[in-house]
């Protein structure tokens, strides 16, 4: 397997696993990792001693035998330290091997075919080198000085002294040397394992105390989660869970205002219709059951009204928001000729303007309409007779704009401040209103990390509604 399948397999293993196991997944590898390269340097540093010791044992054979040297007799002549021999054969536990030869390489005495060192040797400097004799690894120490005169029959004025051992001792006591480690890092790992995993069962002690106490509230219960007696690094996590247990109680409660409210809208709808019903029916005069059935009409599409702006509140607080670029200009088109048939009805000016032909904006684009809608059509219902309601858009570096202003009667500063609440109607308010467009406005507003102003014109009487919205982070 490849190592970046091997690494996506882990990766998966670890999203899925608990955090035990992500423990146990990053923490065991990375002991057994450590306890291997410590294993290594433990070897290495064994070997380096081995070598150091027994190197020490063949130079003092090599200093033997040269102080042994002699050509007093004409020719060259060693007297071989028997007894040192002896004793270095029984510490290498094996076969000791000597030479030495002439630089000429006519006189030689010992093993001829001790393998040379590997580069030349400097004057009375001793080295040390590693070779394969007879099928066997040996270490060797190997030595060059000058002699005193050359040998009879030879012309080499200088001497090479080679002794040798087989490593087998040394191999032998790295291999003891390092099973012990071995045998102690195992036991230091099975402890620090043991160790950790009681300090982690201690540690989550607090966590599962939290995740007992949660699992045991009821389907309800959304108070907020105790954060004392808490690990630290828990904390953020309850306190972040605190967070949205709050703003879900905020939804909660908000939820059942809107259906209380809803509720009680939706009822009075249906009670009128069933008065009207009923008076129908008793009524046998012809021009007064029409006149109710006309009433009855109008309920119904006061009804439909307050139904559709519900729908649309409900789904502007919940549907997801799907930013996208597209032209305001043509928006305030199309929300113009959809409500120029309601403007008409009441002789009402009304009329679009563009700071240019096509004006690009990010939002998205659906909801934006729902919220122009109610604001254009909550204009219209509140402008008298042969007003003037202008729709405009704006933008900066900073945001967009959507702007309806009409000349009606206004509102203080307090209805100002006040409406945009659901259900929330003004006071100079006629009848049919729910006080819905402009919570929806607000909602949809906020949805896009905006706001929702209603100010004052700033010449005459009228009201002027701004749906503003900011630029996207990335833009």
């Amino acid at each position: 397997m490849s190592t970046p399948r091997l690494l996506a397999g882990l990766a998966a293993r670890l999203r899925r696993a608990s955090l035990w196991q992500r423990l146990a997944l990053l923490l065991f590898p990375a002991l057994l990792a450590v306890t291997g390269i410590e294993l290594w340097m433990t070897r290495h540093d064994a070997l380096a001693a081995a070598n150091a010791a027994y190197d020490r044992s063949l130079l003092g054979a090599l200093k033997s035998i040269d102080a042994n040297i002699s050509t007093a007799s004409g020719g060259l002549s060693v007297e071989l330290p028997y007894t040192m021999f002896e004793f270095f054969e029984l510490t290498a536990s094996g076969q000791v091997f000597f030479r030495v030869a002439s630089s000429d390489g006519l006189v030689e005495l010992g093993s001829a075919d001790l393998p040379a060192p590997p580069a030349e040797l400097a004057m009375g400097v001793p080295a040390f080198y590693d070779a394969v004799y007879f099928d066997e690894a040996v270490r060797l120490a190997a030595y060059r000085r000058d002699l005193d005169r050359a040998p009879a029959g030879s012309t080499g004025r200088s001497v090479l002294i080679q002794v040798g051992e087989s490593t087998r001792s040394r191999q032998e006591f790295t291999a003891r040397f390092v099973r012990s480690a071995a045998l102690r890092d195992g036991l230091v790992l099975t402890m620090l394992i043991l160790g950790t995993a009681i300090a982690l069962a201690a540690a989550l002690r607090p966590m599962s105390r939290l995740a007992r106490e949660v699992q045991a509230r009821r389907p309800d219960d959304l108070t907020r989660i105790a954060e004392a007696d808490l690990p630290a690094e828990v904390r953020p996590l309850v306190v972040a869970v605190n967070q949205q247990m709050t703003r879900t109680q905020d939804l909660v409660a908000q939820q059942r205002q809107f259906l209380d409210d809803a509720s009680h809208q939706l009822r009075t709808h249906l009670t009128t219709l069933q008065m009207q019903a009923d008076y129908a029916r008793r009524e046998q005069d012809p021009a007064q059951v029409r006149v109710a059935l006309d009433a009855l009409g109008t309920e119904i599409g006061r009804a439909t009204r307050s139904a559709q702006q519900l729908l649309a509140l409900g789904r502007s607080d919940t549907v997801a928001v799907e930013p996208a670029e597209f032209d305001l200009a043509a928006l305030l088109r199309e929300v113009a000729v959809d409500l120029l048939p309601l403007a008409r009805a009441k002789r009402i000016d009304l009329g679009i303007h563009s700071p240019a032909p096509e004006f690009l904006a990010v939002a998205d684009r659906g909801l934006l309409r729902e919220a122009l809608s109610n604001l254009v059509a909550n204009a219209i219902a509140y402008t008298p007779a042969e007003g003037t309601i202008t729709l405009f858009a704006a933008g900066d570096a900073a945001g967009w704009s959507l702007n309806v202003e009409d000349n009606g009667p206004g509102l203080g500063d307090e209805e100002r401040a006040a409406l945009g609440q659901r259900f929330r109607r003004g006071a100079r308010a006629g009848k049919g209103g729910f006080g819905l467009g402009l919570a929806i406005a607000r909602s949809i507003a906020q949805r896009h990390r905006g706001e929702l102003r209603l100010e004052a014109r700033e010449a005459g009487t009228g009201l002027h509604a701004i749906i503003w919205w900011p630029r996207p982070a990335a833009t």
